[in-house]
Formats: C-alpha cells, structure tokens, sequence
C-alpha cells in the first residue's frame, strides 16, 4: 500500500513540476510572440487559464498531504494539548466531509458536461478539463479523513497516558 502512496506522491509532484514548467513556456513565448512579431497564438490564454486551475487544485492535495492547508487557529491558544488534539478530529471530519459533498456534486458536473456533449476551446470536450475539480477535492476529503483519524489516535493514546499517570 505505501508503495501506491509513494508514487501518488511523485505523480502529484511531476504533475505540478510539469505544470508549472508548460505554463511558463507558454506565457513566455506568447509574451515574446506579442511584442517581437504582434501576433500570437489565440489557444494559448484559455490554456493557461485551465493550466492554473489544475496548478491550483493539484497544489490544494499537496498541501493537504503535508496538512499545510490555510487555517484559522483561534482556538488553540484557549485549550490544552490534548483537548486542541480532540478539535482537530473534529475541524478534520468537517473539511473532509465538505470536500467529499464538492467531489460529489463535482462528478455530477461532469455527468451533465459529457452528456451534452459540452466542450470547451479548441473543441475540447469539457469534462477533460473540469475532471480535476471532483478528483482533488475527493483526494482532499480522503486525505484530511486519515489526518482525523490520526489526531484521534493521538487523543486517544494521550488519555490513556493521563489516566496511567493519575493512578
């Protein structure tokens, strides 16, 4: 199993190095295409604008991966160790289960999209590019799932200590 984790992980770092790479070549040579020659490519910008929301998304499960996401940390400075341990399970499960409800809706999204027939520039059907919306956010929802499970192993095993120590 740690073997698919570890390369899960490398894909997602390959995915966002070669992102990262495409969309600065890109914006590169069309910056140079405008201003030496006054032309330019017309596929390139709507490219770069699904480049940046795959950037973006893929970026978002890296930084749940590490738990670096944006929080808003109010409350620890007003509980012990162990009871900000217990709100983490807590504000976990909710991120999760939010991110599976955006996954959820996200694939139905996509079930309208392919339906249609719907695509996008350059003919694209355009559930090959809005794919990445119900994937991220499910891989966020798993991912902030095991982060809960592993604060609560953590509250759990800090009880257990605590009631040691007290008799």
């Amino acid at each position: 199993m740690q073997r698919w984790i570890d390369r899960l992980h490398r894909a997602e770092d390959g995915l966002l190095a070669l992102l990262l790479t495409t969309m600065i070549v890109l914006a590169g040579t069309q910056i140079l295409m405008r201003n030496l020659f006054e032309s330019g490519f017309v596929w390139i910008d709507p490219l770069l604008r699904v480049l940046v929301l795959w950037l973006g998304l893929i970026g978002a499960t890296v930084a749940a991966r590490h738990n670096k996401h944006i929080r808003i940390d109010l409350l620890s400075r007003y509980f012990d160790r162990n009871t900000h341990r217990l709100l983490q399970v807590v504000v976990r499960q909710i991120s999760a289960l939010t991110c599976l409800v955006i996954a959820w809706y996200g694939m139905d999204w996509i079930r309208l999209d392919y339906a249609d027939s719907v695509t996008s520039f350059a003919g694209l059907p355009a559930w090959s590019i809005e794919i990445i919306v119900p994937l991220a956010f499910a891989l966020i929802g798993v991912r902030y799932f095991l982060l809960s499970l592993h604060a609560a192993r953590l509250y759990c095993r800090h009880r257990q200590v605590s009631k040691r120590r007290a008799r």
